[in-house]
C-alpha cells in the first residue's frame, strides 16, 4: 500500500511539473481559473503588413489601378454669326467718294443733281432709291454689298463728271446759242453757260429775280459792262456787271454765295463763283448774245 501512495504522488509531482514547463514556455499569466484555462496570445505583423488594399467604391477606378487623370471634356466653341455687312459711306459723310457715289447714281437716273461730295437727304433718298430696286433695305446708308452691286452697275466716272462744272446738270442749250458768242441762262436748271460757236467754254449756277421782280426772258446783247458798279437803287454793290436788259444784269452776288437759292435776285442773273464770273468778264464783249430760257 505504501509503495502505491509513493507512485501516485510521483506522479502527481511529474504532472504538475509539465504544466509549469507549459506555462513558463507560452509566457502566459494565469487567471482567476486554473492553469490550463489560460489563453494563449498570437504575436502580430506590423499594422502596414496587414493591412489590406482598400478597394474602390462602386463605379470608380482604384486609385492604385489608374493614376491618370482623364482630360477635361473641351469647351464647346461659341456659335459664329455671319459677317456683318460693313457701311462704307452714310449721312454726314464729305470727299471724293461721295461725289463718286452720287456720280454713279447720276448714271442711273436717281440723282438728278451733279455731285456735290456732300452725302445729305437728298442723296440719302437716292441711295433708297437703289437698294429698293436692288431688293435691299431701304436704310439709305451705303453698305459694302450696296456699293458693289452699284460698282457693278455703273462705270468709272470721269473727273467732269465728279467735278461738274454746276451743281446742277446743265440743261439742253437754246438753239439760239449755237451759233456765235452767248451767255446761254437757263432757269430750268438754274445755269449759265458761255458758249462760243456751240461748245461751252465755262458754266456757273445762278439765281433770278423774284415773282415781283422777275428776270426777263429772250434773246439780248451785253449793252455796258462795269466792274465796280453799285446799284444807286438797291443800294447794292454788283460787282462784274454785264447789263443786257435795262438795269438787268448778269453779276457776282454775296448774299447768293451766302445763302443760295434761299434768296433771289431784283431781277439780275447772280452768279455765285466770284472767280468763275471775275474770269468771264474778262471773255464777254459788248454785243455778245445773251439768251435767257426757260
Amino acid at each position: 500500500m505504501a509503495g502505491v501512495r509513493r507512485n501516485t504522488r510521483r506522479a502527481a509531482l511529474v504532472a504538475a511539473s509539465l504544466v509549469m514547463g507549459v506555462t513558463a514556455l507560452t509566457g502566459c499569466k494565469g487567471g482567476a481559473g486554473a492553469a490550463g484555462d489560460a489563453p494563449i496570445r498570437v504575436s502580430k505583423l506590423p499594422e502596414e503588413a496587414t493591412r489590406a488594399t482598400p478597394s474602390a467604391p462602386a463605379g470608380r477606378e482604384s486609385p492604385a489601378a489608374n493614376t491618370s487623370k482623364a482630360p477635361a471634356p473641351a469647351a464647346p466653341k461659341p456659335a459664329t454669326s455671319a459677317p456683318a455687312d460693313p457701311v462704307v459711306l452714310s449721312p454726314g459723310a464729305e470727299g471724293r467718294k461721295v461725289r463718286e457715289l452720287q456720280a454713279r447714281l447720276r448714271q442711273l437716273g436717281l440723282f438728278d443733281l451733279n455731285p456735290t461730295g456732300y452725302y445729305g437727304t437728298v442723296t440719302a433718298a437716292s441711295v433708297k432709291g437703289f437698294q429698293r430696286q436692288q431688293g435691299m433695305d431701304r436704310t439709305g446708308t451705303v453698305t459694302q454689298r450696296a456699293w458693289t452691286a452699284l460698282g457693278a452697275r455703273t462705270h468709272e466716272p470721269t473727273r467732269s463728271e465728279l467735278y461738274p462744272p454746276t451743281t446742277r446738270p446743265l440743261d439742253d442749250p437754246d438753239p439760239r446759242c449755237l451759233t456765235g458768242r452767248a451767255l446761254c441762262v437757263s432757269k430750268k436748271s438754274r445755269t449759265l453757260a458761255w458758249m462760243v460757236d456751240g461748245k461751252v467754254r465755262s458754266a456757273m449756277d445762278v439765281r433770278f429775280g423774284s415773282a415781283y421782280t422777275p428776270t426777263r426772258e429772250g434773246e439780248f446783247k451785253v449793252d455796258f459792262k462795269s466792274r465796280n458798279h453799285h446799284s444807286t437803287i438797291y443800294d447794292t454793290p454788283m460787282p462784274y456787271a454785264m447789263f443786257f436788259s435795262g438795269g438787268q444784269a448778269v453779276h457776282y452776288s454775296a448774299d447768293f454765295a451766302a445763302n443760295g437759292y434761299g434768296g433771289a435776285s431784283h431781277g439780275c442773273v447772280n452768279v455765285r463763283d466770284k472767280k468763275k464770273i471775275a474770269a468771264l468778264f474778262e471773255q464777254v464783249r459788248k454785243g455778245d448774245k445773251v439768251v435767257v430760257y426757260k
